[in-house]
């Protein structure tokens, strides 16, 4: 009887039912963008890093992320292959470039050059071309995404990267960078070429280890070899380089408020409308307490509509989200939904609708059942 109650008591008004489930689909949906953005937005700074195999980083001194690169000093590569318990070195070279259009205009790059044969970074998520393609002389690999701001159209146009031509013959989709600046592909010693870097120089070395081997001990050995320069593990590099651009450029915290304001939004319209609706069916209440019907029965009616209210909310607001989802995915906006996002929207709506649902209830708590008859 408590739910029938609930579900006759929140649709006899439709016109407050919808204020409520405006509420809620707009917090769910705020909520949704912002904590999608968030995880995109992580997973962009530290796609690099996720795509790399290594055990330890070594980096030039004072490096705040993977996009914030400098050169080493040299021959970190050979120290660390001298070094008990490595296996791997592989160096990378990482640098802006100046990208000129094939139409006039320079747009600045990141430059990526890696050993697409035995190292572990190279270009993922190829829709045209091929790995080997990149072997030919001046062959870069750039994302779709970027065709517009690199001024090119498809596989195989030209354009000149810090004054060098150089040709498209890989296209990836999908790789996309946190900074805005397009990430461009190449070989290893071009890349160290475009960059006027000396031949035993490299932005950063990623040693892998031997099976079994102490990671602490191989660091430290590392460490005492390498002066000026930084050896950090892949989940130190990865939370430095997510911590830098998403808390110390405050773009991290700008989301994380949006999302709060969402909730905050929600609860307040919730917590309002449901407010209203027990206002006007006080009289009904009076009457249930003067037959009989306990506090807790009462509470556990406003309960229930809240929770109703919650589900139908969440479910718009979450087919709203998708197709937000759905469209901003060629864009270089970055929102992702995962299973446990969805988990915890899900919850923090229920919990929303509950908390707004207790001003209602301090109403109603306070009704004397001796008013019925005085109506």
């Amino acid at each position: 009887m408590a739910a029938k109650l609930a579900y006759r008591n929140l649709f006899h008004d439709r016109l407050s039912l919808v204020v409520t489930l405006v509420g809620i689909v707009f917090s769910v949906v705020l909520v949704a963008v912002q904590c999608g953005l968030y995880i995109g937005s992580e997973r962009m700074i530290a796609a690099m890093l996720d795509q790399s195999d290594g055990d330890l980083w070594i980096v030039p001194l004072g490096t705040k992320s993977f996009d914030d690169p400098s050169l080493l000093i040299g021959l970190e590569k050979y120290a660390a292959l001298s070094t008990p318990g490595v296996k791997e070195a592989e160096e990378l070279a990482v640098g802006f470039a100046a990208w000129r259009k094939p139409k006039g205009g320079t747009t600045a790059i990141l430059l990526v050059g890696s050993d697409h044969e035995n190292g572990s970074l190279k270009p993922w998520n190829m829709v045209e071309g091929d790995l080997t393609d990149l072997k030919a002389p001046n062959s870069v690999a750039v994302d779709d995404t970027y065709f517009a701001d690199l001024g090119v159209e498809k596989l195989g146009d030209t354009a000149e990267l810090n004054n060098t031509k150089v040709k498209i013959k890989g296209v990836t989709h999908g790789i996309r960078s946190f900074t805005t600046l397009p990430y461009v592909f190449t070989s290893l010693q071009r890349a160290k070429t475009l960059m006027d870097a000396a031949a035993n120089q490299s932005s950063y070395t990623l040693v892998r280890l031997e099976p079994g081997a102490d990671k602490d001990k191989v660091r430290a050995a590392l460490e005492a070899r390498l002066q000026d320069r930084e050896v950090l593990t892949q989940a130190e590099f990865r939370k430095r380089s997510v911590d830098y651009w998403l808390f110390q450029t405050g773009a991290g915290s700008a989301l994380i408020a949006g999302a709060a304001l969402g909730m905050i939004v929600g609860v307040v319209i919730v917590a309002q409308t449901l407010y209203a609706s027990t206002k006007d069916h006080l009289n009904e209440f009076a009457t249930l307490r003067a037959l009989g019907a306990s506090a807790g029965y009462i509470h556990k009616v406003i309960l229930i509509q809240a929770i109703m209210s919650a589900f139908i909310g969440y479910g718009v607001g979450m087919i709203l989200s998708l197709l937000v989802i759905w469209a901003s995915k060629d864009t270089t906006l970055t929102i992702v939904m995962t299973p446990n996002l969805a988990l915890l929207l899900f919850a923090l709506t229920i919990g929303m609708c509950v908390i707004a649902a207790i001003s209602a209830i301090f109403k109603v708590t306070r009704i004397d059942p001796a008013g019925v008859f005085s109506r």
